[in-house]
């Protein structure tokens, strides 16, 4: 049977036993109405994971190890900041394909040029929430946004749909993938990425939302790195 996976902070799972953390305990005794000697898993974040064994207000360890689940290939997604909520799938579906974190940027095109610490706390609860479900031992770190000049310091892949160069699957699977607004990177801003040193690919000849971009690109890499799929 499989378990259900919360993260926690590792602080809250120190020891054999243990008070149910409070950030978990709504969902474990409202939500799915578990009973004492239900078990679940808690993991830290950071790669372990404690099998426990509900007891009260309590959590008994059963057994600790490596959470697994996480890609061998560590991709970051540089992704220009988006309109509305578009930003919440690029995070969500990239996290359950295997992407290590995201690191957020602003463009000349972007609409939206800020984001709020509510917001950011939003994506990263969504990011957390995603690597429940498709279970995974780590919880992408979702960064707040510096401007594009930062970004052209990163040994990353710009992905621009107008690119003459070669497609994505054509690399070496790259380290970081850059992404750009809805509106896409201007001529100036290709031209600063190429001489900055970092390659150009495009995805093809078909334009994808700047919103589908990040997961079909991630599924690209990590599927030749043999960590989907």
């Amino acid at each position: 049977m499989t378990l259900h996976r919360f993260f926690v902070r590792p602080d809250e799972m120190a020891g054999e036993r243990f008070p149910l953390p409070d950030e978990v305990g709504y969902q474990v005794q409202r939500v799915l109405r578990m009973r004492d000697g239900d078990r679940f898993v808690l993991l830290d974040g950071k790669g372990e994971a404690a099998t426990v064994r509900l007891a009260a207000d309590e959590c008994l360890v059963e057994e600790r190890g490596p959470a697994g689940g996480e890609p061998v290939h560590r991709l970051t997604i540089w992704q220009a900041l988006l309109r509305g909520d578009h930003l919440e799938p690029v995070v969500r579906h990239s996290t359950e394909i295997g992407v290590a974190e995201f690191r957020l940027f602003v463009s000349e095109r972007c609409v939206v040029r800020e984001v709020s610490p509510r917001r950011l706390e939003r994506l990263q609860t969504i990011a957390r929430e995603g690597a429940e479900q498709s279970e995974r031992g780590r919880v992408p770190e979702v960064a707040a946004p510096v401007p594009f000049a930062e970004v052209l310091a990163t040994p990353s892949v710009l992905l621009y749909e107008r690119a003459d160069g070669p497609r994505l699957s054509e690399l070496d699977p790259p380290r970081g993938l850059i992404i750009g607004p809805e509106g896409g990177f201007t001529d100036d801003e290709v031209a600063a990425a190429q001489q900055a040193g970092l390659a150009i690919a495009t995805m093809g000849p078909r334009i994808l939302r700047s919103e589908s971009v990040a997961l079909a690109a991630a599924a690209v890499v990590l599927s030749r790195t043999g960590d989907f799929a």
